[in-house]
């Protein structure tokens, strides 16, 4: 079936060139929005998913019954706390950017991206959002825009209009 969709399977998954994005999962809560955002990251074919605090990690049957196998074709890894993901990150040339609303953060619409450059998209809490520390000490801070009365996106949504938004201008340079 994946041949007849033009799919990789796991091993070629792995073998293949990487989009240099790494979604950053700051204390999410919800077992299927940590599923999704390996899904998500699976289709665009980003480099990593970094799991911070009290994100659970793969295996487990809830993440499993959105991930659909993605937390076995994306790399993984688990950090207790979410500076020293970013601290990693930013030592090997990431562009820290949190997805959050804030006074200070730009519109993705306006979100400029250079070829070349590793962009490190963290996303936080489905009630809290982003920690302040890490949206004080991002490189940028980007807000998915929003015009009705909630103001407020599921994390396996943003994770999906984010990596769009960003993949769409990185793959056009």
């Amino acid at each position: 079936m994946n041949e007849e969709l033009n799919r990789l399977d796991v091993d070629g998954f792995k073998r293949a060139p990487k989009n240099p994005f790494v979604l950053v999962l700051d204390n999410i809560r919800s077992l299927n929005n940590i599923g999704s955002a390996f899904r998500t990251a699976d289709a665009f074919r980003i480099e990593a998913v970094y799991l911070c605090g009290i994100t659970a990690k793969p295996p487990h049957r809830d993440i499993q019954k959105t991930a659909l196998g993605a937390t076995e074709s994306v790399e993984w890894k688990y950090f207790e706390q979410t500076e020293d993901a970013i601290s990693e990150l930013r030592n090997r040339d990431y562009l820290i950017v949190a997805v959050e609303q804030a006074d200070h953060s730009i519109s993705l619409a306006d979100f400029s991206v250079e070829k070349g450059q590793k962009y490190a998209l963290v996303f936080g809490n489905e009630v809290r959002g982003v920690g302040e520390t890490i949206v004080k000490n991002a490189d940028e801070v980007v807000e998915i825009p929003q015009f009705g009365t909630k103001h407020s996106l599921n994390i396996s949504v943003s994770v999906g209009v984010a990596l769009w938004g960003i993949w769409l201008k990185y793959s056009v340079l």
